[in-house]
């Protein structure tokens, strides 16, 4: 799933070359010379169609993850972004996570935190105590039957990981997600560059 697709390139006489980019479209850090280009030597825009562009591979493979999820877990009463919530919240503060530092480390919303959380505490999953030192804020705490229902996904959480990096080389697959992690910090890095630009 995370290989690269198969894609059609139109053929190109020899000799033939692409049209320049705009220069005031295209950024020059945005042209580069590409053994993937139809004209050896050519050089073309990151946004070509004859290149393989970052957003939609990356939704391509995160809605296709998130579906298969969600079906393979669907007995169990657990959505994905509630696995996601129950592993953070195992895998964080022992004492407890404030529900901002939640969100942030679902990389989610505050109001899509707050209602997953809700229904999670109505099913008796997690509960929420008043912080010792911040009277605004919870701390939120996994409930035996969160940990119960962690456990009965996780195994299909770990198969499917499995399964979709079976498509790379045993060699490459931590390297992959070593790559993929330093991708996902930048466009987190962009948009709180975005957001304080933006709030200025």
């Amino acid at each position: 799933m995370f290989g690269s697709p198969t894609r059609k390139t139109q053929e190109h006489p020899p000799g033939t070359t692409l049209a320049k980019p705009s220069p005031v479209r295209d950024k020059p850090s945005a042209v580069v010379s590409s053994s993937a280009s139809p004209t050896p030597g050519s050089v073309i825009p990151l946004d070509s169609p004859h290149r393989r562009r970052l957003p939609p591979l990356l939704r391509r493979a995160w809605y296709s993850l998130n579906q298969t999820f969600r079906r393979r877990i669907a007995h169990t009463g657990v959505t994905p972004d509630q696995f996601t919530a129950l592993r953070t919240l195992l895998e964080g503060d022992p004492q407890g996570m404030t529900q901002r530092s939640l969100t942030e480390a679902m990389s989610s919303d505050p109001n899509t935190v707050a209602s997953l959380l809700e229904r999670m505490e109505e099913a008796g999953w997690v509960e929420r105590q008043a912080h010792e030192r911040d009277r605004r804020a919870y701390r939120i705490r996994l409930q035996p039957l969160g940990h119960d229902k962690y456990r009965e996904v996780r195994d299909v959480a770990v198969g499917l990981q499995s399964d979709v990096l079976a498509g790379l080389p045993e060699s490459e697959r931590e390297r992959f997600l070593e790559q993929l992690e330093i991708v996902a910090m930048a466009c987190r890095r962009a948009a709180e560059t975005s957001s304080k630009a933006v709030s200025r």
